[in-house]
C-alpha cells in the first residue's frame, strides 16, 4: 500500500513544487556550482537564493560545502530515492487497481444500452 504520512517525502515534494528549485537542480545535474553561479539566472536577492538552497538542503537534494569564503553546491540524486519510491508504489497501485477493474469488466459485460427517448417519440427511419 501507498504510505501517506513521511516527513522526509514532504520535504523533497515541497522542494520540487518551485520552479526556481527545480531550475537550480538542473543546474546542479550538469555539475557543481558555487552559490553565486546558481544565483546568477534569477532576478532575486542573494538572500532569497541562499532560502532556496536551504529548502533543498533540507530535503537532501543539495550538499554545501565551503571552500574559503565560497560556497560550492552538489547534487544528492540519493535525496530523490524517497519520491521515487513513493511514485514507483504508486504507480504500481495504480496499475494493479485499473488490471482489477479491467479483469472485472471483462467477466461481467454490460448487457446493450437501450436508446433512451427521454419522453419524446422514438425516431423513425425515413427509407
Amino acid at each position: 500500500m501507498v504510505k501517506y504520512q513521511d516527513a522526509s517525502l514532504d520535504r523533497v515534494f515541497a522542494a520540487l513544487g518551485d520552479t526556481t528549485r527545480r531550475a537550480i537542480l538542473a543546474r546542479l545535474a550538469e555539475g557543481d556550482a558555487t552559490v553565486s553561479d546558481l544565483a546568477r539566472p534569477f532576478a532575486i536577492s542573494m538572500p532569497a537564493v541562499t532560502k532556496h538552497l536551504d529548502v533543498l538542503e533540507r530535503a537532501g537534494l543539495l550538499t554545501r560545502t565551503r571552500e574559503g569564503r565560497t560556497r560550492r553546491c552538489t547534487l544528492a540524486p540519493a535525496g530523490l530515492g524517497a519520491a521515487r519510491g513513493w511514485i514507483e508504489d504508486t504507480e504500481r497501485f495504480w496499475q494493479d487497481q485499473l488490471a482489477s477493474f479491467a479483469d472485472y469488466l471483462a467477466a461481467n459485460p454490460k448487457p446493450p444500452r437501450k436508446e433512451r427517448t427521454h419522453g419524446k417519440r422514438p425516431r423513425q427511419r425515413s427509407d
